[in-house]
């Protein structure tokens, strides 16, 4: 890692500096910009690579699991040897991200994200990206969101089929104006249970980081404020508008933290 002194090279940007719609300015923006991770499996090990290699300055990885054979045919930055050794996933995701990246500031965290955690995980990153694989930390994510005033984006991922939809408090819907309680797989595939194509997972996560990005360049007002939602196998997308913002979310309008409450 760099000396914070040192200026970075810009060059290595250039062809985002290049963009009209980007420039210069938005490259800087990102390089002083904070990420939270949560979870570096599927979706977030695709998302960290994608943001670091974008200059993203801070990347804070935050998992508790070890890489299996079983995740490298979707997840990004493992491989073979460290499923034989049972590396734990921030450990070899952090090691990639620095050598990619030596601009970016790479820290990682043994832990899972939960009610006692969630704060002190996110209370100093500008965007908070999902990671996860289940529904019960999805509503941690939003209930602390909400009350720190932190954009995040919500993406899940089953079979070959994608959602995904960034949330920005005061702005847009949070994940409660949707549903009132994390859905119940009892009788139905779940996330954590079911198969997916491994293509799906890094296309979702293209278009997560994507929306991070906007956020964190300063352009937060070119997010999809649609719920995406996408079948890659059967070729299907579908921008579904979910504005505006319920007017009796429990969370967002009546400030109810619920998942955050021991």
């Amino acid at each position: 890692m760099k000396s914070k002194t040192e200026t970075p090279d810009l060059s290595r940007y250039a062809k985002q500096t290049s963009l009209s719609t980007f420039g210069v300015e938005s490259q800087e923006s990102l390089l002083r910009s904070r990420v939270l991770i949560v979870g570096v499996g599927g979706l977030g090990s695709w998302v960290a690579e994608l943001l670091a290699r974008a200059g993203v300055g801070h990347v804070r990885l935050v998992d508790d699991d070890s890489v299996e054979l079983s995740n490298i045919h979707r997840q990004a930055m493992y491989s073979e040897s460290d499923a034989a050794g049972r590396r734990l996933k921030i450990e070899a995701a952090g090691q990639r991200l620095r050598d990619i990246n030596s601009d970016t500031e790479v820290e990682t965290i043994y832990s899972r994200l939960d009610r006692f955690t969630a704060e002190k995980l996110m209370q100093d990153v500008d965007v908070v990206v999902d990671g996860t694989d289940n529904f019960e930390t999805r509503f941690i994510l939003n209930d602390c969101a909400m009350k720190l005033s932190r954009p995040w984006v919500f993406t899940g991922v089953l079979g070959t089929k994608a959602q995904i939809m960034t949330i920005i408090p005061r702005q847009t819907p949070c994940l409660r104006c949707l549903m009132d309680a994390p859905p119940s797989c009892e009788g139905e595939p779940c996330c954590c249970q079911s198969g997916v194509l491994g293509v799906a997972v890094a296309v979702a996560a293209s278009f997560e980081a994507a929306e991070a990005l906007k956020i964190l360049s300063g352009h937060a007002d070119r997010i999809n404020r649609c719920l995406l939602v996408f079948d890659l196998w059967n070729n299907t997308v579908k921008q579904i508008d979910v504005s505006p913002p319920r007017a009796d979310c429990p969370c967002c309008a009546h400030r109810n933290f619920e998942f955050l409450e021991p």
